[in-house]
C-alpha cells in the first residue's frame, strides 16, 4: 500500500501544471464532450505509465539502481538547463 500511495503522489503532483494538462484543459475547453477527453487522457496516461513501469522492470534486470539512479538525475539536470537556457 505504501508503494501504491507514493507512486500515486508522486504521479499527480509531477503531472499538475504541466503541458499534458494544459492541452488536456484546451481540449476540455474544445470539446463537447469532457468525459470523451477525460477517457482519452487517462488512457494515454496510463499507457506512457505502463511502458515507464514495463522499461524500468526490464533495465533494472541488466543495470544496476545505482546507475539507473545517476542516469536519472543527469537527466533530469540536463533537461533542466535546457529548459532554463530555452533549448528546449
Amino acid at each position: 500500500m505504501k508503494t501504491f500511495l507514493l507512486t500515486f503522489c508522486m504521479v499527480f503532483l509531477a503531472e499538475l501544471g504541466d503541458k499534458t494538462q494544459l492541452a488536456t484543459m484546451l481540449m476540455a475547453a474544445k470539446s463537447d464532450s469532457c468525459l470523451l477527453v477525460f477517457l482519452g487522457s487517462a488512457l494515454a496516461l496510463a499507457a506512457s505509465s505502463l511502458l515507464g513501469v514495463l522499461a524500468g522492470s526490464i533495465i533494472t534486470k541488466y543495470v544496476p539502481q545505482t546507475y539507473i539512479h545517476y542516469a536519472s538525475g543527469i537527466a533530469f539536470i540536463v533537461i533542466g538547463i535546457l529548459l532554463i537556457s530555452g533549448k528546449l
